[in-house]
């Protein structure tokens, strides 16, 4: 679990075959082989453990469901440690579990606006959590797909977002809580017109 709250923006260096290799420090300090890791937001397992990066492999699902894909050496990505149980949850719950891509339409000094899947949009409200290639963001607007967040200048200075420009791949995970709510609800539904 993680909270979208960004440690260290780290360097690809490599990215293909199914595998990723990211340069970084800070997130190295207590790494171990096998701990989960959040690259753009989505939860990776480490492997070939060096003081200067690490490595993960990328199954399938993670290629068709995220950004990753499209890295290549020399990209910034955001990097996030789990959390841990003594800590303060600063963002909002994150599993890593990307639910889908969306694209960067506009990028301005007070924020930027990423069209959503269609199939997300249930899961995204006004003042609701979302997580974009890892960052725990806020919605200050959606409108038929299209979600605003705004970014504030720590934000900036902290993540990978300084380098994003309309056209990319965003990775988006939707809040668990919302996705369970709508499952409980479909059920109640299906469950009342069998009645």
């Amino acid at each position: 679990m993680f909270t979208g709250i960004i440690e260290e923006v780290g360097f690809v260096e490599r990215c293909e075959d199914g595998h990723i290799m990211v340069r970084c420090a800070t997130v190295m300090s207590d790494m171990t082989l096998g701990a989960s890791i959040a690259v753009n937001g989505v939860c990776l397992t480490a492997v070939d453990l060096r003081h200067d990066g690490f490595s993960a492999d990328l199954a399938q699902e993670t290629l068709d469901r995220t950004n990753l894909g499209d890295l290549h050496p020399g990209d910034r990505v955001n990097l996030e440690r789990p959390l841990q149980l003594q800590t303060r949850l600063s963002g909002h719950i994150v599993q890593g579990h990307v639910d889908g891509t969306g694209v960067l339409e506009t990028r301005d000094a007070e924020g930027i606006s990423v069209r959503a899947p269609k199939e997300l949009d249930r899961f995204l409200v006004y003042k609701g959590s979302i997580c974009l290639d890892g960052i725990s963001l806020t919605i200050a607007s959606v409108s038929e797909g299209l979600v605003r967040v705004a970014i504030i200048p720590h934000t900036w200075e902290a993540t990978n977002l300084l380098n994003r420009k309309p056209g990319d791949r965003i990775n988006i995970e939707c809040d668990v809580i919302a996705k369970h709510v709508d499952k409980l609800l479909s059920l109640t539904q299906t469950a009342v017109h069998r009645d």
